[in-house]
């Protein structure tokens, strides 16, 4: 396991679970030999309360803990209904193939819907050609809806997860855009090739974009970020999509 490896909370959080079964297989046996008797989900509550007590010790978030606190019974609760293992396979694979590396990039899956697309097209330089990327681009809605408003411009969308990329390139094609979906890690990016930047990502990565960004964009240029305020970094523009609703930011180079 390699030092980079051990700082994702993911694989950080598989590895506590795993240290905290010989602790807890050491208690149930020391309690069975008093005359204990314990049933299947003793043990797994042993189990969980091991694993949340060495992420805590840990430092990992307070959601993890309850995480490891309910995977061993969720586990117990998951045999117990007999689903066929070819089930369990299928499931793993629809999940891997949509969230990839996740455990990685912390970036789940977050489509964000046509409100935010129209707020970010009216937000984009009028009257002009633009070359434009969405990273972390999923199902590819906003890339192509702003194609299909901007077909003078260049919208790009790059997508790490081979399943959303996979549906929106077929997308694409199908529509005939001229909208492209790159799959790949936007960090490969260059991003003074791009006039907008859109990001839907994650509070856990907004520090890391802004360091990519303020090191690569041209003046002139815009990042954006739906949701997600990047600490320390006072926003040139605050638009709001939907009253009430998370914020789209704007900084402008």
């Amino acid at each position: 396991m390699t030092p980079r490896l051990l700082r994702f909370p993911a694989v950080r959080a598989l590895l506590l679970q795993l240290a905290a079964f010989p602790l807890a297989l050491s208690l149930i046996y020391l309690l069975a030999s008093g005359g204990l008797v314990m049933s299947y989900w003793h043990v797994a509550v042993v189990q969980g309360l091991f694993a949340a007590g060495l992420s805590w010790w840990r430092g990992l978030a307070s959601w993890w803990r309850a995480i490891q606190f309910a995977f061993p019974l969720a586990l117990l609760a998951t045999l117990g209904l007999a689903i066929p293992p070819l089930a369990f396979l299928a499931v793993f694979l629809f999940l891997l193939l949509l969230y990839w590396s996740t455990y990685r990039t912390q970036v789940p899956y977050y489509p964000s819907g046509r409100r935010v697309w129209n707020a970010l097209h009216d937000a984009l330089p009028q009257g002009k050609k633009l070359r434009v990327i969405d990273i972390g681009s999923g199902l590819g809605g906003l890339v192509l809806d702003l194609q299909r408003r901007r077909p003078e411009s260049c919208i790009e969308g790059i997508e790490l997860a081979p399943l959303p990329w996979s549906i929106s390139h077929l997308r694409a094609r199908l529509a005939r855009s001229r909208a492209r979906f790159i799959r790949g890690d936007y960090e490969a990016l260059d991003f003074a090739d791009y006039d907008a930047v859109f990001a839907y990502l994650s509070p856990a990565v907004t520090a890391a974009l802004w360091r990519k960004a303020a090191r690569e964009m041209r003046p002139g240029t815009s990042l954006f970020s739906y949701e997600f305020i990047i600490v320390g970094q006072p926003p040139t523009h605050v638009i709001h999509p939907t009253e009430g609703g998370p914020a789209l930011y704007q900084w402008d180079f």
